[in-house]
C-alpha cells in the first residue's frame, strides 16, 4: 500500500468561500498561538511542549475565542499537529525552526482528516467537513481510502483541494529496456536512444506576458483596488505557467517511465 495525492480545483459558493477563508484564518491563529507558547516554554525551561499539552488547552482557548467554534474542529487540531511535526523535524535537523504564519503568505491552507466518511466524492461534488458538498473539476477518479484533505487558496484567488489516499501499488509491465538521459540547455532532455525533448516554445511567450503584467503592477499604487486587480492577474499568469510546466514534465516523465525499467541520469 502507498499514499497517493489527488489535486482538484474546487468551486465553492460565496458562503463556502467565506467559511474556507475563516478556517484558514483560525488554523493560522491557533498555529501562531501555540508557536508563541512553545517558544516561551523553551526559553524558560529548555523544553518545548507536546501535542497532548497543546491539545488539552484547546477547549479553554475556544471559550476565550468563541469564533474558533464556527469552523471545522479537526482543522484546528491539525494545525496543532502540524506545529508538533514541524518541531519534530527541526530537532531531527530535517528543516529550520517553525516560523509564524502570515496572512500575506502566497498559499493559505488548512488540513482536515477523514472521520466517519466526512470526506467523500459524490458525483461531480466533493463532501468536505462543515462545507458540505462543493463543486469540483473531476479530472480523474479517486481510487483508494481517503485519509485527509488539504484545502488551499492560491494568490490567484482560486481554491484547490488535495486528497491524500491510501491505495494499492499499480505495477507497470516490465519492458526490459535501459536508457540514459541528459538534461541540456538547447533541448530540454536527450535520451541515449536519440529521442529528443525540445524546450516548449510557449514558455517564452508566457514569460513575456508575465513580464508585461509585472511592469504594469509596478506602476500601480500599492494597496489600491487597481493594484490588487493587477496583482491577481500576475498571480494567475504565474499559476498558469506553473501548471503548464508541470503538465509538460508529467507527460515526459510518464512516457519515459512506462517505456523503460532502468533510467540513468
Amino acid at each position: 500500500m502507498i499514499n497517493k495525492a489527488y489535486k482538484f480545483r474546487i468551486y465553492p459558493n460565496k458562503a463556502q468561500a467565506i467559511l474556507i477563508n475563516k478556517t484558514i484564518g483560525c488554523s493560522r491563529f491557533v498555529f501562531n498561538h501555540f508557536l508563541s507558547l512553545w517558544d516561551n516554554a523553551y526559553k524558560e525551561t529548555g523544553k518545548g511542549l507536546t501535542y497532548g499539552t497543546c491539545s488539552a488547552k484547546l477547549p479553554a482557548m475556544k471559550k476565550e475565542f468563541v469564533w474558533l467554534k464556527e469552523v471545522d474542529s479537526i482543522a484546528i487540531q491539525s494545525s496543532v499537529r502540524n506545529l508538533v511535526d514541524a518541531y519534530t523535524r527541526f530537532f531531527k535537523k530535517q528543516n529550520s525552526a517553525p516560523r509564524f504564519k502570515s496572512k500575506k503568505n502566497n498559499v493559505q491552507s488548512y488540513t482536515t482528516k477523514q472521520t466517519n466518511e466526512n470526506i467523500a466524492v459524490v458525483g461531480n461534488k466533493m463532501k468536505l467537513p462543515k462545507l458540505g458538498l462543493v463543486r469540483f473539476a473531476k479530472s480523474r477518479e479517486v481510487k483508494g481510502r481517503i485519509l485527509n484533505a488539504t484545502v488551499r487558496r492560491n494568490p490567484s484567488g482560486r481554491y484547490f483541494v488535495s486528497l491524500l489516499v491510501e491505495t494499492e501499488v499499480q505495477e507497470l509491465p516490465k519492458t526490459h529496456s535501459y536508457i540514459g538521459m541528459d538534461v541540456g540547455l538547447k533541448d530540454f532532455a536527450i535520451l541515449s536512444d536519440g529521442t529528443t525533448y525540445k524546450n516548449p516554445k510557449f514558455f517564452r511567450s508566457l514569460e513575456e506576458k508575465l513580464a508585461k503584467a509585472q511592469r504594469v503592477l509596478s506602476r500601480r499604487m500599492q494597496g489600491s483596488s487597481r493594484w490588487n486587480k493587477q496583482r491577481v492577474r500576475v498571480a494567475r499568469i504565474h499559476e498558469y505557467i506553473a501548471n503548464a510546466r508541470k503538465d509538460y514534465l508529467d507527460k515526459i516523465s510518464t512516457e519515459i517511465i512506462k517505456n523503460h525499467d532502468v533510467i540513468g541520469i
